[in-house]
């Protein structure tokens, strides 16, 4: 375990000394670099020119520095998704929420603090569209002297499922806030970067897995896609499910995987058939007609051996498009590893927050119709600031950056989940409000999901704390009915979940993370649109239930003035390798 120590020596300001911990300190360069997909070369926005970006190593309890260096011309933020930045959320990278972005041609050095966190998480950008190429899995390894739950694996194989536009992605989201409905559909799902055999100029560049019969292997499954879920399978193969979200799960047998944008999946696979080439593939899900997307995207297994390979692959058969069993049945299925976990059993307060897709009138001659499309939690469709992140504005007491009146309950009760809610449609209000919560407090948040723009799931992410999925179900939720069916034994530890189309997921945390975090939809075009909204986590009474201060080296919008010295210091820094 690392604890921090508060210092003060002369006028440097709440230096934080890290004690039994490793260091690892590793370079971000953000650049331009030409890749060249679907037989269309463009330039990426990436970090040190890889596409998909670096995998991160790290021991549960490390700590990492990553030096961010801006080559490019934009602005960007990084957000190490999943890493719960216990009471520092300086370096959390949300755009706007906890700090201003790194403007071209500026550093920001940030310290991604794991604590209990074990198995896959990721990085990526978290401003615009950024991370559909700015984005890398971060690995964290259990502490030396200790092993996994289960059989150690051969090797650790990090798959991320992405996509890729022929257009710049840039341009793909300013289009898209301008003519107020949905953004284009990428053009190619990917595997590692690469589409597979069933895109033009793909088959080349198809991302390949050697394997040795009779081994097993670690799969660490990300989903970057920008708009969709996405389902996994690979051809002639069982695997089994071991962790999500930085948490190991009870052991799940199954020949699929439903994955949501965010989240992570561990599978076990077991190189158990006969030595021959094998897909893997992933395949959209998606329950609204812009977003289906037939053709997988494909790598393949290739055992290593003397055989005669087949003239194609054995591609794995797939659950319909839109099969909605298929998705909640996976999630479903998911269990922390032991018993009686350390969930919430009463709380203190519970929230309902209804997620739409709200409508407004459009005259502005960019428009493509009519109207204009927003997104709201609660009919409150949110509003970054510009001129100054939220986190410094709560740090500072700077007044009229945001409010505290975010609403615990939809303005008006309904069926949710209705076919035609149009009768019931009214546009969203904007506003920057946030949820204030006392320190340590138990929360409960009902997701109910509404069919206001024909209804789709919402991958919902919360930043700074793990939640407990307690239950879920289709149809409008019942607070009768529901809660006494929810597992308070072995619910599944995440930190990105899908609420359901037409349906509601209740999640449980304690809010014992001070600081200032986002929550919000994991689809693009619903988090652009105004799907999310803030907690602010007050501190405690004891010093380590308290925010630490922030760094000296802030990204600043121009308008706020300039922070105290603070530090990190630790007692050594190694290179990043896996150890």
């Amino acid at each position: 375990m690392k604890a921090f120590i508060l210092c003060f020596f002369g006028v440097v300001l709440g230096c934080i000394v890290l004690v039994n911990a490793s260091t690892r300190r590793i370079r971000f360069e953000v650049v331009h670099s030409n890749h060249t997909r679907l037989c269309t070369k463009k330039p990426l926005l990436t970090v040190n020119g890889q596409f998909p970006g670096p995998t991160i190593y790290a021991r549960r309890g490390e700590l990492v520095t990553v030096d961010i260096i801006n080559h490019s011309d934009q602005n960007i933020t990084i957000h190490w998704h999943g890493v719960k930045m216990p009471r520092y959320p300086w370096s959390d990278g949300t755009n706007y929420v906890t700090q201003c972005p790194i403007q071209p041609g500026k550093n920001f050095t940030q310290q991604m603090i794991l604590s209990d966190e074990e198995g896959t998480l990721w990085w990526h950008a978290h401003s615009d569209f950024s991370r559909n190429t700015v984005h890398g899995a971060i690995v964290i390894l259990p502490p030396a002297r200790e092993t996994y739950p289960f059989p150690k694996p051969h090797a650790h194989v990090p798959i991320i499922i992405g996509d890729w536009f022929n257009a710049k992605v840039e341009t793909v989201y300013k289009e898209f806030l301008a003519h107020g409905l949905n953004p284009q559909a990428s053009d190619a799902v990917l595997i590692n970067g690469q589409p597979g055999d069933f895109y033009p100029c793909s088959k080349q560049d198809t991302y390949k897995l050697k394997v040795e019969y009779g081994k097993r292997y670690l799969i660490r499954l990300i989903s970057n896609v920008m708009e969709t879920q996405m389902l996994f399978k690979i051809g002639n193969h069982n695997f089994t499910v071991v962790g999500t979200d930085g948490a190991y799960t009870k052991p799940l047998h199954t020949d699929y995987v439903a994955i949501s944008p965010g989240q992570t999946i561990d599978l076990l696979l077991e190189a158990n058939q006969p030595p021959s080439h094998y897909y893997m593939a992933a395949r959209v899900y998606a329950t609204v007609e812009k977003f289906l997307k037939e053709i997988p995207a494909t790598g393949i297994i290739e055992y290593v051996g003397n055989y005669t390979p087949p003239p194609s692959p054995l591609l794995p058969s797939f659950p319909q498009v839109n099969d909605v069993a298929a998705s909640i049945g996976f999630s479903q299925q998911l269990k922390s590893l032991g018993n009686n976990v350390d969930v919430p059993k009463e709380v203190d307060e519970t929230f309902f927050y209804t997620l739409s897709v709200n409508v407004f009138s459009c005259t502005e001659p960019s428009c493509f119709a009519s109207f204009r499309v927003h997104a709201s939690v609660n009919n409150l469709t949110f509003l970054l600031p510009s001129n100054v992140d939220i986190l410094t504005a709560y740090y500072k007491q700077i007044n009229g950056v945001y409010t505290t009146d975010f609403p615990d309950f939809p303005p008006t009760s309904f069926n949710y989940a209705q076919d035609d809610p149009e009768k019931n449609a009214r546009a969203s209000a904007f506003g920057r409000a946030v949820r204030m919560l006392e320190y340590n407090t138990t929360v409960e948040v009902i997701f109910q999901g509404t069919n206001f723009g024909d209804g789709v799931d919402h991958p919902m992410h919360l930043h700074g704390h793990s939640f407990y999925v307690v239950g879920s179900g289709l149809g409008n939720f019942d607070k009768s009915r529901d809660p006494p069916n929810y597992n308070l034994v072995d619910p599944p530890l995440m930190e990105t979940i899908a609420v359901p189309r037409d349906g509601w997921t209740a999640i449980r945390f304690k809010a014992n993370n001070p600081g200032v975090w986002l929550m919000h939809c994991h689809f693009e075009r619903h988090q652009s649109w105004g799907m999310e909204m803030v907690f602010i986590v007050k501190d405690g009474k004891l010093p380590h239930e308290k925010m630490l201060p922030p760094p000296p080296d802030m990204p600043r919008c121009g308008g706020e003035d300039s922070f105290s010295s603070s530090c990190i210091w630790s007692s050594s820094f190694h290179n990043e390798e896996e150890r």
